[in-house]
């Protein structure tokens, strides 16, 4: 794809600012990994980047600034940020209310239907003066930069921004609008959940788009059929979905890692230190999980499954220990709080029933230190991802290319990465806890050269498939003639 102009469109930008302890203002590193894999689009186009301002200090620069400014990326490379200051009632409801949890929630399978969700008058004003509101907020701001080059592609990102792509394309017809889906795509029935209007509302956003990208060929199976069953689109003689007298191309492409960063972060000092500590204490084997504390990540039936590992193999007490790097995520939503408090109680039990003598099956540690977290991919003997659902789950990918221990991955049938790893890797249904501790058991007894045969290919296939690799196939996805 030659050189062009890009409108990237999230709700969480590249970069976060800040006081630090002088009082001077700082610009960090925007959280969660959408940024760092978009960040290659800003080394290779001329882009704009229209995101929220989500910290006090964020809407301090919006201010100043008029809403946009100069920045620069972590390579140089200079690009232009617009922030949008939202009314912080529509956001809450926006954000807090409709896109978390309850978006995650029904494309992640999390509702137990019997009592949840339970939408009424909180909801209904949470999606018309939140969600619609901010989405509305998102579309003027790029319809604005297509008044300035109407040229540009429009690249929107994930399931805070269903609504925008149809604001955008009613008033401007002719522009060329994409959308990458990070999260699964459920299906048809899932979307049930919602209200009619909300679910179709949420269709017809996101086929305002002239190409659709998602993680895997399972979300787009799930994406074309759920189209056609509730606002039913329909297929044209060239497999895309026709809706409203416009066509959209669905695709998937998993994304990846960047492997030179991950490579130049297992020498770095702070990992260095960091793992010297884990080898200090480390036991004989080695579990590691490492996981944002959502429902989604299934974290308190890894844990009970590791219990079950040692009441069915006693053998293992003493010599195995499960290392969980835990960071906090969304703990102002109820849901998220209550699930901590479950995590906590599962570790108590696995720890009262198994420990003792020194010996403390489960280490948790809660917090944002990502030099620990390679440092522990560096030593796993078994990463366990056994995700309810993922879009992807790129710990199932950075674990292996840094890993020295030819460490085995254990892995969620219903993570995108499956699609991908599912030949080098011990699958598990994220549901039978019974199979997770078999095949933790089945991990830590594999033989040498098995183990060796799986993370070498493992890791070879992450560097042949990596974020450079992605970046290539977005951009493809990007150019008109792919619509």
């Amino acid at each position: 794809m030659s050189r062009r102009r890009l409108i990237v469109v999230s709700n969480r930008g590249p970069v976060a600012y800040a006081r630090d302890a002088s009082g001077e203002r700082v610009a960090g590193r925007g959280g969660g990994g959408l940024a760092t894999a978009l960040r290659g689009l800003v080394a290779r186009h001329d882009v704009t980047w229209i995101a929220s301002a989500l910290t006090d200090e964020d809407r301090a620069v919006a201010a100043e600034s008029g809403g946009t400014l100069d920045e620069v990326g972590s390579d140089g490379s200079p690009y232009r940020l617009t922030l949008l200051a939202h009314d912080t009632d529509a956001y809450d409801g926006y954000y807090n209310v409709v896109a978390n949890p309850l978006l995650w929630f029904t494309q992640h399978y999390l509702f137990g239907l019997g009592d949840a969700p339970v939408l009424g008058e909180r909801f209904a004003r949470a999606w018309s003066e939140g969600y619609v509101r901010v989405n509305r907020s998102f579309a003027d701001a790029v319809v604005a930069e297509l008044d300035n080059d109407g040229e540009a592609t429009v690249f929107f990102h994930d399931y805070h921004l269903y609504l925008a792509p149809r604001f955008v394309r009613d008033a401007r017809r002719d522009a060329m609008l994409a959308q990458f889906v990070h999260i699964p795509w459920p299906q048809s029935d899932a979307w049930s959940v919602l209200p009619q209007e909300a679910r179709a509302a949420i269709h017809d956003g996101l086929l305002a788009n002239d190409v659709v990208g998602v993680h895997t060929e399972r979300w787009r199976r799930n994406l074309c059929a759920s189209a056609a069953d509730v606002v039913g689109a329909e297929r044209d003689v060239e497999g895309r979905l026709a809706y409203r007298g416009h066509t959209t191309a669905v695709t998937s492409r998993p994304i990846s890692v960047d492997c030179a960063e991950f490579d130049a972060l297992a020498d770095s000092e702070p990992v260095l230190d960091a793992e010297r500590r884990i080898e200090s204490t480390r036991p004989e084997r080695l579990v590691v999980r490492v996981d944002r504390i959502d429902p989604s990540k299934n974290i308190v039936r890894g844990f009970t499954a590791f219990g079950l590992l040692l009441d069915l193999h006693p053998e293992w007490r003493g010599r195995v220990t499960m290392l969980a790097l835990l960071n906090p995520s969304r703990e102002d939503v109820p849901e998220y709080a209550a699930y901590r408090e479950s995590i906590e109680r599962e570790v108590a039990a696995v720890n009262d029933r198994h420990g003792g003598a020194g010996y403390r099956p489960v280490e948790v540690r809660i917090g944002d230190d990502f030099p620990l977290s390679v440092a522990a991919y560096k030593q796993y003997d078994v990463l366990l991802v056994n995700a309810v659902f993922d879009g992807l789950n790129l710990v199932a990918k950075e674990g292996p290319l840094v890993n020295r221990r030819d460490g085995v991955l254990v892995l969620s049938e219903n993570a995108g990465a499956f699609d991908e790893l599912a030949e080098w890797s011990l699958g598990v249904s994220p549901f039978d806890v019974l199979g997770q501790a078999e095949a933790l058991n089945a991990a830590l007894t594999m033989d040498e050269a098995e183990r060796a045969r799986r993370a070498r290919a493992l890791a070879d296939h992450v560097r042949a498939h990596d974020l450079d690799w992605w970046i290539g196939g977005l951009e493809h996805l990007l150019e008109p003639s792919s619509a």
